[in-house]
């Protein structure tokens, strides 16, 4: 029982971290959405990698994290952008369909995912075509609903930082993400000044734009404690739902509303998503 609400616990705090995230990127700059969520997520780990009182892994360990930590960022860009132009109750779900990236560059290396595995990557496919297709109304043809593309590149950013963070899980893993963390602040920060894309933020814009990188730090602090405490199986699955939280929010906050087929396609893309991380 304890790794079952742990795992929906990281799933809730995943969601509302994405959702907010989403939120403020309407109203701010993306690049400024990530370099205060991403600082507060690098000061959090930096504490508790202190408090540990362990050393760094060996060199190449970090490097993995650091290049996983870049892919996530440019998924995480992506993200939130999608966020920002798209219904999040498409983007959402087509974004988490990263998990399926781990996947197929396991089958390279000589994997072979079980049948559930299998069942869940054809719903996947299944799922993003039917939740990324909008009717154009007055007969005419479908069109491809705002945010899909930008959903589908962070779908693959996100499953590269999986990849990445597989690679560096042999030497320590809380260094890997502080290392990934600090180096994607620096990048932002040159980023930001370079574009000049920083502006003056209200308390309440600070706030809510520190949370996200709380939640999203909480959210892999529990992840990582309930796999501890069951089956990592049960507990991917679990907290693979985090799109639900951020749907239910969108829909009960901003209204939104998406197609009967599109609603098909999230329910088909989220049950996939609970298949691969079954396997």
């Amino acid at each position: 029982m304890v790794a079952v609400a742990l795992g929906l616990a990281a799933g809730i705090c995943w969601g509302v971290a994405d959702f907010l995230g989403g939120m403020k990127s309407r109203q701010l700059s993306v690049v400024v959405v990530l370099v205060l969520s991403q600082a507060a997520g690098a000061l959090v780990l930096g504490v508790v990698v202190a408090a540990r009182g362990q050393g760094p892994p060996e060199l190449h360990f970090l490097v993995y994290g650091v290049l996983g930590g870049l892919a996530g960022l440019a998924g995480l860009a992506a993200f939130y952008r999608g966020l920002a132009v798209g219904a999040m109750a498409v983007v959402a779900p087509i974004s988490a369909t990263g998990a399926a990236i781990p996947v197929v560059v396991g089958l390279s290396t000589g994997d072979r995912p079980g049948p559930i595995q299998v069942v869940g990557l054809v719903l996947v496919l299944v799922g993003v075509v039917l939740a990324s297709r909008e009717g154009g109304g007055g007969g005419a043809r479908a069109r491809v609903a705002a945010g899909t593309g930008l959903a589908l590149v962070a779908a693959v950013g996100f499953g590269a930082f999986f990849v990445g963070l597989d690679a560096a899980s042999d030497g320590d893993v809380l260094w890997a993400l502080l290392a990934a963390r600090s180096f994607d602040v620096v990048l932002l920060v040159a980023l930001a000044v370079t574009l000049g894309r920083w502006t003056r933020l209200s308390p309440r814009d600070m706030r809510d734009v520190v949370a996200v990188g709380l939640f999203d730090v909480l959210a892999n602090s529990l992840f990582a404690l309930a796999s501890t405490q069951g089956l990592v199986s049960l507990v991917a699955v679990l907290a693979s739902f985090y799109p639900v939280v951020t749907i239910l929010l969108a829909r009960s906050i901003l209204k939104e509303r998406i197609r009967a087929s599109q609603g098909v396609g999230v329910a088909l893309a989220l049950a996939g998503v609970a298949g691969i991380a079954s396997g």
